[in-house]
């Protein structure tokens, strides 16, 4: 399909879908945030796509907020279903069952912070900023950014960020356990890439099953997320993948997964 605002480039076994208003440094408007949540809708009900990676087009901005000519005229009655509305595609992303990274390439900044913050893993080039700049509009951060920033930072970090509204760099956000890895802006995709290539030698199903078990951490009080991990290390062990999995260990050799059987 072709979107209006995203490029989506499909390879063998992922997919690369860059956000591209490069005049207004990928800023999300209601355009945008319609084709992510199509696209990523698309990948994760494709069988032949096990991972993805979300960036932005040009060196200066994975994408630098909400479209504020979209945001000043919200009132109350407007503004809850515009803050729902980017929670839902970042909610999309974050529990769309295939791992999710962010090649984070310039600014994330406000919604495009808010969008990184429900991928899976961000690196970052090393020109990135990133930050939650809201409450310099008299606003606060509504695509999730307060919940998913606390979890990812702690409530002290978080709470100065959001606060102040300030921008961090990569290598802050390095610092802090907000992005995973920095790394110049032509090595940024390649090492996006290598990371999606790497989890496809893994079994899926497995990989599946752990990114959700990781994702209860943060929805799951610890008893119920160890019985939930528990459930999910019960159901692999009747999967076609855990028997190959542990017979090719045994035998030493290289394991053939369902999904790489043709």
């Amino acid at each position: 399909m072709k979107y209006l605002t995203l490029l989506v480039e499909k390879k063998q076994g992922y997919s690369i879908i860059t956000l591209n208003r490069p005049d207004k440094l990928n800023a999300l408007n209601g355009q945008l945030l319609a084709d992510l949540q199509h696209a990523v809708t698309q990948a994760q009900q494709d069988d032949t796509v096990h991972a993805l990676i979300i960036t932005g087009s040009g060196v200066k901005a994975f994408a630098a907020g909400a479209d504020i000519a979209e945001l000043q005229p919200l009132d109350a009655n407007s503004g809850l279903p515009f803050s729902e509305r980017g929670q839902t595609v970042a909610n999309i992303i974050e529990h769309c069952g295939k791992p999710v990274i962010a090649a984070v390439n310039g600014f994330a900044l406000g919604g495009g912070c808010e969008i990184a913050l429900a991928c899976h893993v961000r690196y970052a080039s090393t020109n990135a900023q990133l930050g939650l700049p809201e409450v310099s509009l008299g606003t606060l951060p509504g695509y999730g950014g307060t919940q998913r920033m606390t979890r990812l930072v702690g409530r002290a970090k978080a709470t100065e960020l959001i606060l102040s509204g300030d921008r961090i760099s990569a290598e802050e956000a390095l610092k802090i356990g907000l992005v995973n890895e920095v790394v110049s802006q032509e090595e940024l995709l390649p090492r996006a890439e290598k990371l999606a290539q790497s989890i496809l030698t893994r079994s899926q199903t497995a990989v599946r099953a752990a990114l959700s078990a990781v994702l209860a951490a943060d929805e799951l009080g610890h008893v119920e997320g160890m019985r939930f991990e528990a459930e999910r290390f019960a159901e692999l062990c009747d999967t076609p993948d855990f028997k190959e999995g542990t017979t090719a260990f045994l035998e030493k050799r290289p394991a053939k997964f369902q999904h790489q059987q043709s």
